[in-house]
């Protein structure tokens, strides 16, 4: 019996989802696409300024959304569902960067996130795994972003050089971010009823 339950602890919990949970989610999706409304003319600045190493400072915003519905919710599938929903709504209002590359996007996003807390079982939510997070959501949409947004032409000491600010930015404007707002609004008192609030951490 004591080595089943040792066994059993090993294994990823699949809950369903409750009202709260989705509201949450398409909150968060809804607001990141009233965000990135106004992060495109931040990009377009910030380009101008110092071209794509300093648009690349701000690529963990764009992520944010979905990463803090994972760690305040912590269930497998937060990840599809939330990254799923911003695409749409961010199709619907309309994209500076094409609505093909909000699906795409979503699609890299939500993959990564998911797999990387199921490596982790769904119960670790500490600072390294939430920076190790959003850091790994990055590259493998800036591969497909470089052939979709001429990004090539770049160069490769640019593009090698842009990728790493992308994952820094990841890093501390998805990952830690997530993690202090999540925080945050836990000790607030309005996640009372999320994951986040009884401290999860296995």
């Amino acid at each position: 019996m004591k080595d089943y339950a040792n066994a059993s602890k090993g294994k990823i919990t699949f809950k369903a989802f409750t009202t709260l949970d989705i509201v949450l989610m398409a909150m968060l999706a809804a607001a990141n696409a009233v965000m990135t409304v106004y992060l495109s003319p931040l990009n377009m600045a910030l380009n101008g300024l110092g071209g794509p190493i300093a648009t690349s400072t701000v690529t963990g915003l764009y992520m944010i959304y979905g990463l803090l519905a994972c760690y305040i919710i912590r269930k497998p599938g937060t990840a599809v569902i939330t990254y799923g929903i911003g695409a749409v709504v961010q199709a619907f209002m309309g994209s500076a960067y094409g609505i093909a590359s909000c699906f795409v996007a979503a699609a890299c996003y939500m993959v990564v996130a998911e797999a990387i807390f199921a490596f982790f079982r769904y119960r670790k939510w500490s600072f390294p795994v939430m920076l190790l997070a959003g850091g790994a959501l990055v590259p493998i949409w800036f591969f497909f972003a470089a052939r979709m947004f001429g990004y090539m032409k770049w160069g490769t000491d640019i593009l090698l050089i842009a990728l790493a600010v992308r994952i820094l930015s990841g890093m501390v404007l998805c990952g830690l971010l997530s993690k202090l707002i999540g925080d945050a609004l836990a000790r607030s008192g309005l996640l009372r009823r999320y994951a986040v609030k009884r401290g999860v951490e296995g």
